[in-house]
């Protein structure tokens, strides 16, 4: 199952798990096809997630092909990270899972962040939510359960 040479996993579901697992891993690529690129400070601090994680999972990312760092010769000196064609690639299977995931949630009465029906603003998925939305009855003042609790940063 794993490549000793190269420590990656050679079965496609352990690969895939390798290069997007990680509690943070598809926030960030979410947040850098969202916006076309991010920067390290700025996107550190929307997040709630510690300087440590966020360049381990950034460095895993590049590593992993999904992302690229650029660097800029300025003085500050500015870094972005955007998606590869790869990563790109990887978006739809992403988005999938987003609204699978919030079909489930709903289903067991887990509460959803009331963020999650305004992450997406393509039509596409608004109407899929709205029809989400519709089909399970779902109550958007069911919100904010993690977020206002003071989880972990990690």
């Amino acid at each position: 199952m794993w490549n000793d040479h190269f420590d990656t996993p050679t079965n496609p579901y352990h690969y895939v798990l390798h290069c997007i697992g990680g509690k943070w891993k598809m926030t960030i690529l979410h947040e850098i096809h969202t916006y076309g690129s991010i920067r390290f400070n700025q996107t550190l601090k929307a997040l709630p997630i510690s300087e440590k994680v966020f360049s381990q999972q950034l460095r895993e990312l590049v590593e992993a092909g999904l992302i690229r760092r650029i660097s800029y010769d300025t003085i500050p000196p500015k870094v972005e990270y955007v998606l590869t064609p790869s990563g790109e690639q990887l978006i739809p299977a992403l988005d999938a899972l987003y609204i699978w995931s919030i079909r489930q949630m709903d289903e067991r009465g887990i509460p959803i962040d009331s963020d999650a029906f305004v992450v997406h603003t393509s039509s596409k998925y608004t109407q899929e939510l709205q029809d989400i939305m519709a089909a399970n009855d779902f109550n958007p003042d069911r919100k904010r359960q993690g977020r206002d609790r003071g989880e972990n940063r990690d």
